[in-house]
C-alpha cells in the first residue's frame, strides 16, 4: 500500500483521515486556477463595494434647503411648516447636533405660490380651483389667462407659451422672491386631494431622501464657502426640484438621454410582479420618466430650469413637440452628464465592480443597460446641473398615464373592500389599510375651508350670507371616513392627482373625490372666511400673513395682477362642477346684486341666460 503524504490528506491525531474533496483538487489544477481567481477577485470587489456603501448609508442623511441652488456649497435642512396653513414657510431657528444645518440658522418668511397655466376657463379648470379652495391652498395665479395663441403646430404654440408665461412670472422680482416656494400644475387635469401642509412636508422628506441617495452614489467634493475664502467637503450633486414621474417616455425618442439615461425608480424591482419594467404596453412599468405637468421647488431653482426651457424653445426651436419634450430633455441631459462623469472618474476597483455588475446583469447604471443611447453633444461652459429629481412613489404627484388601474378609492373605516382588492390585485405586495401618519395627524378634511362668517343678515355686508340650505356640512369628518385615491402598488395616498393620458377619469372619478358632495358649501364657506374685519385689515395691508403676500380667498389672481372671484371665473360651470342640482352660483335662493371685495359686480340682478 502506497503511503499517503500530507498533500493527499488532512490528518487529525484523534480522527480518521478523509480523501481531499473534489472541488479542492479541481482548484489546484492549472486550468481552473485563473477563472477561480477572477471569481474570487470579483467577490472581494463586491464585498468591498457593499462595505463602502454600508459606511455611507450609516451616515446622517444629507439635505439642502429648498431655497438653495443645486450648486450651493452649504448644506441645509428643508424648512418646517407651521400647522396653521395661513402661516408662511418658516424653518426651525436652530438645529440639533444630528442635523446637517448650520447652528443658529435664522430664516425670513418665504411665500408659497401656486401657478396654473390656463388661457381660458372651463369646467375642468373650475374643478381644479374647487380642489384648491377645499384644502386652502394659496390663491392660484392663472398664467396666460385670456391670451389667444395663433402659432404653428398642433397646439398653436400654447405649450411653448406656457413655458414663457411661467418664466416671465418667476422672473418678476416684485411678485416672487428667490427663497419662495412655487408649485406649477397643469390647469385642466389636476385635482388636489390632501392639504398643503402635507404636500410641503412630503416635499421636504423626498428632498432629504434624494440627497442621501445622491451623496451615496456620487460622493463629495471640495466646495468653496464664504465667497471663496474658505472650503469644505460637500455633496457633488443635490436635488431641490421635484417633477412628477410617468410610466412612459414621450414624446422623446427611446434612445435619447431623456428616456435612456435617467435613473431607475426607487420602487422595488418586482413592484408590479413578474412583468415589472418589461411590459411592452407599459402598464407594469415603474414610473421613472419626467412628467412636466407638476413641478415644485424653490423659485430660484425652478426659474433656472424654465430659463433654459425658454432658450430651447425660442432659440434652439426644440418646442415643436411641447413642454413635455423640453423638460424631459433637460432632465435627460442632467442625468447623462452625472452618470458619464461618475463612470469616467472611477478607479481600478470601481471599474472592476462596474464591469462585474454589468456582466451579472446587476448594474444600477442606466448607461450600462442601453447600448444604443444617443450621445449628447457637450457644450463647454453650458450648465447641465439643475437639481431635478422625480417623485417615484407618487406621494406628492400621481400621474395617470397607464396608471389608472393602480388607483383605488379607499375609505379606511370600511375594511370590507380589502379582501376584494387582494383578490383583484395579486401582484400587490402590501397596500395601506390605514392612512399614513401625516394624514392621521392633519386637521380633518373640512377644517381647511374655515368656518367662515355665519351671519345671514344682509346689513352686515356679507357677500354670501350663511344659508342653512346651501351651507349644510357634517359637524365632524375625519380622514378615515372619506374616500381617498390610493396607489396600491406604491402604497401611497397622493397629495394630488394629475389625470394625464386617458381623460375619462376626469368624468368618471370626479364624484369619488372626498369633497365632491360638499363642493358648493365648501366654496361658499371658503369665500366667507375672508369677510371679517381681521381679513379686511389683512387684505388692505397686502395680506402679509397669508400664503402669497397678496391675500384673497375664493378666487384667483392673473399674471397681470387682476383678482377674479369664483363667480367671475367659473360662471355657468355649476352643473358640471357641483353636480348638486341647486342652480346657478349666487342665484340659488333668488337673484340679487353681489359685488366682490374690490367693488366689482360679480353677480348682477340683470344677468340673463345665454
Amino acid at each position: 500500500m502506497t503511503p499517503q503524504t500530507t498533500f493527499d490528506r488532512i490528518s487529525d491525531p484523534n480522527q480518521n483521515s478523509y480523501p481531499t474533496p473534489a472541488f479542492l483538487r479541481m482548484a489546484r489544477s492549472r486550468r481552473s486556477r485563473t477563472p477561480i481567481l477572477i471569481v474570487i477577485t470579483g467577490l472581494l470587489l463586491l464585498i468591498l463595494g457593499w462595505r463602502s456603501s454600508a459606511k455611507l448609508s450609516s451616515k446622517p442623511a444629507f439635505s439642502t434647503a429648498y431655497h438653495l441652488s443645486p450648486s450651493s456649497p452649504i448644506p441645509y435642512t428643508a424648512p418646517a411648516l407651521h400647522d396653521d396653513t395661513e402661516s408662511p414657510l418658516i424653518a426651525p431657528p436652530t438645529s440639533d447636533d444630528n442635523s446637517t444645518a448650520p447652528k443658529g440658522l435664522q430664516k425670513t418668511n418665504p411665500s408659497f405660490h401656486l401657478l396654473v397655466p390656463a388661457s381660458e376657463s372651463n369646467p375642468n379648470l373650475c374643478k381644479t380651483l374647487l380642489s384648491t379652495f377645499a384644502l386652502a391652498y394659496p390663491s392660484p395665479t392663472l398664467i396666460n389667462y385670456g391670451k389667444k395663441f395663433q402659432g404653428d403646430g398642433w397646439d398653436k404654440g400654447s405649450h411653448a407659451g406656457k413655458i414663457r408665461g411661467v418664466y416671465d412670472y418667476l422672473h418678476d422680482k416684485k411678485k416672487v422672491k428667490d427663497d419662495d416656494m412655487v408649485l406649477v400644475i397643469d390647469g385642466y387635469d389636476v385635482w388636489f386631494q390632501l392639504p398643503p401642509v402635507i404636500m410641503i412636508k412630503r416635499y421636504q422628506q423626498l428632498i432629504n431622501e434624494a440627497n442621501h441617495r445622491l451623496r451615496r452614489r456620487y460622493g463629495t467634493e471640495l466646495k468653496h464657502t464664504d465667497g471663496g475664502a474658505g472650503s469644505e467637503m460637500g455633496p457633488k450633486y443635490t436635488q431641490t426640484v421635484v417633477f412628477g414621474a410617468d410610466k412612459l417616455c414621450w414624446p422623446n425618442g427611446g434612445a435619447d438621454p431623456a428616456c435612456a439615461a435617467i435613473p431607475y425608480s426607487t420602487l422595488p424591482k418586482d413592484a408590479y410582479g413578474p412583468l415589472t419594467d418589461i411590459d411592452p404596453r407599459g402598464f407594469h412599468n415603474r414610473p421613472r420618466y419626467l412628467n412636466s405637468g407638476t413641478v415644485m421647488g424653490p423659485v430660484k431653482d425652478v426659474r433656472a430650469i424654465y430659463q433654459l426651457a425658454v432658450q430651447k424653445v425660442e432659440k434652439d426651436h426644440r418646442g415643436t413637440l411641447g413642454d413635455q419634450f423640453v423638460f424631459a430633455e433637460i432632465f435627460g441631459e442632467q442625468e447623462y452628464q452625472r452618470e458619464t462623469q461618475r463612470l469616467s472618474s472611477q478607479g481600478t476597483g470601481g471599474r472592476w465592480y462596474e464591469w462585474l455588475s454589468n456582466a451579472l446583469g446587476a448594474s444600477d447604471s442606466p448607461l450600462a443597460a442601453n447600448q444604443t443611447i444617443n450621445n449628447m453633444t457637450v457644450i463647454p461652459g453650458h450648465r447641465y446641473e439643475f437639481g431635478i429629481g422625480l417623485d417615484y412613489t407618487s406621494e406628492m404627484f400621481q400621474t395617470m398615464t397607464h396608471s389608472a388601474d393602480d388607483i383605488r378609492f379607499l375609505t379606511f373605516n370600511d375594511s370590507s373592500i380589502f379582501p376584494e382588492i387582494m383578490e383583484q390585485y395579486p401582484d400587490v405586495k402590501a397596500f395601506p389599510t390605514i392612512p399614513p401618519m401625516d394624514v392621521q395627524y392633519a386637521h380633518g378634511p373640512l377644517w381647511y375651508s374655515s368656518p367662515g362668517n355665519r351671519s345671514s343678515d344682509l346689513k352686515d355686508g356679507i357677500l354670501l350670507p350663511h344659508s342653512d340650505k346651501l351651507d349644510d356640512l357634517p359637524e365632524r369628518l375625519d380622514w378615515f371616513e372619506v374616500p381617498l385615491a390610493t396607489n396600491l402598488y406604491a402604497g401611497t395616498i397622493p397629495s394630488l392627482l394629475h389625470i394625464n393620458g386617458d381623460k375619462s377619469p376626469l368624468d368618471d372619478w370626479w364624484s369619488s373625490m372626498w369633497y365632491h358632495p360638499y363642493g358648493r358649501a365648501l366654496v361658499r364657506r371658503f369665500i366667507r372666511s375672508t369677510q371679517t374685519r381681521q381679513a379686511a385689515r389683512a387684505a388692505a395691508a397686502g395680506g402679509q400673513t397669508w400664503w402669497d403676500m397678496r391675500g384673497g380667498r375664493g378666487g384667483v389672481w392673473t399674471d397681470s395682477g387682476t383678482w377674479m372671484s369664483w363667480g367671475e371665473v367659473c360662471k355657468k360651470t355649476e352643473a358640471e362642477v357641483f353636480q348638486d342640482g341647486k342652480g346657478k352660483w349666487g342665484k340659488e335662493e333668488g337673484s340679487r346684486k353681489v359685488t366682490n371685495s374690490f367693488g366689482m359686480v360679480v353677480i348682477a340682478d340683470e344677468d340673463e341666460d345665454e
